[in-house]
């Protein structure tokens, strides 16, 4: 009876070291960075470099923020990019936000970011492109 209770807390301990590392392989986020709050963040994914952009600042929660994302060099990219909004290790439900090409090599598109229930308030956007290899800019919201 001992010996299952210790099978059981190691299999939920691997269940949830399992769980806080899948997924993740794809995506380039280097660190925190709440710079986002005074300008714009870029991370490099191969040749090209990928700037962040969220209007009004500082970024919070609840409001209706515009996302701007300009990829150079930016050849042989789609019309349309996708956005997602989400908190690392925490389901959110789908969060995501569609933007636009406005000029050669920049996208624009308009979005929320919820408060979460728990008080968190870490939180991860990512585009979903491969060509890129999904880069993610990981930051706090402020109150």
């Amino acid at each position: 009876m001992v010996f299952q209770r210790q099978i059981k807390g190691l299999a939920a301990v691997a269940l949830f070291a399992f769980m806080m590392t899948a997924g993740n392989t794809t995506l380039h986020a280097k660190a925190v960075d709440n710079s986002i709050h005074e300008k714009a963040c870029s991370v490099t994914v191969g040749q090209r470099t990928v700037t962040l952009n969220i209007d009004p600042k500082p970024v919070k929660h609840m409001k209706e923020l515009t996302f701007n994302v300009t990829v150079t060099p930016c050849d042989k990219l789609p019309d349309t990019l996708l956005l997602d909004l989400s908190m690392p290790g925490m389901q959110m439900g789908k969060n995501q936000v569609t933007l636009v090409k406005k000029s050669n090599c920049s996208y624009e598109g308009k979005g929320i970011i919820v408060r979460c229930m728990s008080g968190r308030t870490l939180w991860q956007a990512t585009i979903l492109y491969g060509e890129l290899n999904n880069p993610a800019f990981v930051f706090n919201v402020r109150e």
